[in-house]
């Protein structure tokens, strides 16, 4: 069920990611062509600058922009402490306006749920740490929120058509073939 101790579990996973990938493997690429494992965990670090912006109103960062300097857990954990703060302090009741339109904030939840989640299996992937230690109850709600609102004309550069993968493969698998991943 989305709620933010799912939200919680979905930065912690990615932290612990984070956390096992030594500097050398900064430029190994990942399942996202454009970015190298340093370039991918920035990318993470400036979308939960987003989510937060979109949240509590502050001002969004700059795109293209290091945010991670040479301390990239350092600068995650800042991330997701600010992440869930702001999460906390607006509360899942209500909605949110955004450029696409006026949704619950449930819905938003389930789109930062669903990034970490398929940025969790990015990063597991290009670093080769075993995708059967993901939680699965952060991939499960991540595939059934993408399922249900990833809609084509909501796919572009982040998500791509979806990638057909069998539903007998592992579910973070499932996950990142239905946001675009190729996963073989």
């Amino acid at each position: 069920m989305l709620n933010l101790d799912l939200l919680q579990q979905a930065i912690d996973q990615l932290e612990q990611l984070i956390a096992r990938i030594p500097p050398a493997q900064a430029s190994l690429r990942t399942p996202c062509p454009e970015w190298n494992v340093r370039q991918l965990v920035n990318h993470v670090v400036f979308d939960m600058h987003v989510f937060v912006a979109g949240i509590d109103g502050s001002e969004r960062p700059a795109p293209n922009v290091d945010l991670i300097d040479d301390d990239w857990l350092a600068a995650y954990r800042r991330a997701g402490a600010s992440l869930a703060a702001a999460w906390q302090k607006r509360g899942t009741e209500g909605t949110l306006k955004t450029s696409i339109g006026e949704f619950p904030l449930t819905w938003a939840l389930g789109q930062h749920v669903s990034d970490l989640a398929v940025h969790a299996w990015d990063a597991a992937r290009a670093t080769s740490q075993p995708i059967s230690r993901l939680n699965d109850a952060v991939g499960r709600e991540a595939l059934d929120w993408m399922r249900e609102n990833l809609k084509p004309q909501f796919r572009g550069q982040a998500f791509g058509p979806e990638v057909p993968v069998p539903e007998t493969a592992p579910l973070y698998d499932r996950l990142a073939g239905f946001s675009g991943r190729r996963v073989g």
